[in-house]
């Protein structure tokens, strides 16, 4: 069995109900499909805690609770941690998943917090800053997991291939392929990169999603159909933070201290 909600490649997933999904979608993918996905090379185990980072509806943080006992704090910016606490208490789960609103470049988490950190179809919009797995790796213990999953590239291309050109837009520019991140993430020198990959047929799973949760969108649905996983798919990076690099503090003030001095030379010289 295999539609836009429910697929035998995702068991775990496929235990919840299709309207529960269709009600917690947030975005361009399943978000239990790519839960399920990353989850496959995390070693989660009860009691854990993991911070899962932009979690639109909190479908994801839910479903990390429920299938592996792994406490959770459901962070997102755009989405209402007030909807989310009252989908967290429907599903039973209000002791083991904390939904609150926050910006991913200020979390209000203390350093090395988290066991792991994920990041469901949302790390593109703040991850490609070259200094942004600092911010985040400060907040994970060492030796703890960083890991992500949501929409990329098969390969990194520099003139958009013609048949992708009219759903393309400027903000499409944060989608990367697996290996770009294997590099982006290495040459921080904070995490060994233990996984970098794309999902098997991962754009049909895309293309499913759409139809079933967006069947009007039709310039994405074109897209995807005329691509079939040439350019688009689903990309996974997972990596451990290592335990002899110590991220950098973040600077959040510097004293103030103004002393006048002459602005130009000349004027030195005149007082002199």
């Amino acid at each position: 069995m295999h539609t836009g909600l429910v697929s035998e490649r995702f068991p775990r997933a496929a235990t919840y109900h299709p309207d529960w999904i269709r009600a917690s979608a947030s975005g361009g993918a399943n978000p239990l499909w790519l839960a399920e996905w990353l989850a496959e090379t995390l070693d989660l185990e009860p009691g854990l805690r993991v911070l899962d980072l932009g979690c639109g509806r909190a479908a994801s943080s839910i479903f990390l609770n429920r299938e592996f006992g792994v406490e959770v704090w459901a962070v997102d910016l755009w989405f209402d941690p007030a909807e989310n606490r009252e989908r967290i208490r429907d599903a039973g789960v209000e002791n083991g998943v904390h939904a609150l609103r926050a910006d991913a470049r200020a979390l209000p988490f203390e350093a090395e917090f988290f066991d792991a950190v994920v990041s469901i179809d949302a790390y593109v919009y703040f991850g490609t800053d070259d200094l942004y797995l600092n911010t985040l790796a400060r907040l994970v213990k060492p030796g703890g997991l960083i890991g992500c999953a949501g929409a990329g590239l098969m390969r990194e291309f520099d003139d958009v291939p013609e048949h992708l050109r009219q759903w393309w837009t400027p903000m499409h520019a944060c989608l990367h392929s697996a290996e770009w991140w294997r590099r982006h993430w290495e040459r921080s020198g904070l995490v060994d990169v233990a996984v970098a990959d794309t999902l098997d047929d991962g754009w049909r799973y895309w293309l499913d999603w759409q139809r079933a949760i967006a069947p009007d969108n039709a310039i994405e649905i074109a897209a995807l159909e005329d691509d079939g996983g040439s350019e688009l798919g689903y990309v996974r990076v997972v990596a451990g933070r290592r335990a002899d690099v110590s991220p950098e503090s973040p600077v959040e003030s510097i004293p103030a201290h103004y002393e006048r001095h002459p602005l130009l030379a000349a004027e030195a010289e005149r007082k002199a």
